[in-house]
């Protein structure tokens, strides 16, 4: 069956209009909270634009040498390195609490600006969840680019499922996930891809960041709609 692609978007523009708290502040935090992640992991592991001009200059120069040294003074230490693994963890559960935040607004469920967190109280279903997701579709990237985002659409509601279902194991939710999008991968894909303009918005410095507050809610608000009219037409179990 296809979904009117056109009226989910309407109706994630209502949910934007209408919810309280409003999607808007919940967007706000959570692109606030990834910023200051992907600064600090930024500051660990970066090499600053001096640094990197400076590189530029000795590669141009042919002075290979130098380029190799400040490139191995520059490698972050294992400290470092770990610290910044758990910031980008810390970045990927915030995102699941704000799944949670988008899914109680859709439902109508008590959404409340506290779901933003509430993905660490499920960390390590998150963390063996996120690991699985990233090995599988690593594994059919191997066969060629488009096997790996063929695998990442089948995958893609694995996130929603584990909220609904907190007594499945990783492995099930991402069974499920599989289930549900069996026929609607295209579709999913059509629906981020209409969003190509917006996403584009969001990579320009500074207005980025603004525009993120609008596009992660709507963009989030419409992958949820999909999930619920799928989840309806597959048979999807009531969640728990």
């Amino acid at each position: 069956m296809i979904i009117d692609r056109t009226a989910v978007k309407l109706q994630a523009k209502q949910l934007i209009r209408e919810s309280q708290p409003s999607m808007l502040t919940a967007a706000l935090l959570y692109t606030l909270l990834t910023a200051l992640i992907g600064w600090l992991s930024l500051r660990l592991t970066g090499v600053d634009t001096n640094t990197m001009n400076e590189m530029l200059q000795l590669a141009s120069e042919g002075n290979s040498e130098a380029v190799m040294e400040m490139m191995t003074r520059a490698t972050p230490s294992a400290g470092a390195s770990l610290i910044d693994s758990l910031l980008r963890l810390a970045m990927a559960v915030v995102g699941v609490g704000f799944s949670l935040f988008v899914m109680n607004s859709v439902r109508r469920s008590q959404p409340a600006l506290g779901n933003l967190l509430d993905g660490f109280g499920m960390f390590p279903r998150v963390l063996f969840l996120i690991i699985l997701q990233i090995v599988l579709i690593f594994l059919w990237s191997l066969l060629l680019v488009i096997p790996g985002i063929v695998a990442a659409y089948r995958y893609s509601f694995a996130v929603y499922v584990m909220i609904d279902h907190p007594e499945m194991s990783a492995m099930d939710c991402l069974r499920e996930s599989k289930r549900l999008t069996t026929g609607y991968k295209r579709q999913l894909f059509l629906l981020d891809l209409s969003f190509i303009l917006w996403f584009l918005l969001t990579m320009i410095p500074i207005i980025g960041y603004i525009a993120q507050v609008y596009v992660t809610p709507y963009m989030e608000s419409a992958r949820v709609l999909y999930y619920e009219q799928i989840r309806a037409l597959q048979g999807g179990s009531t969640a728990a």
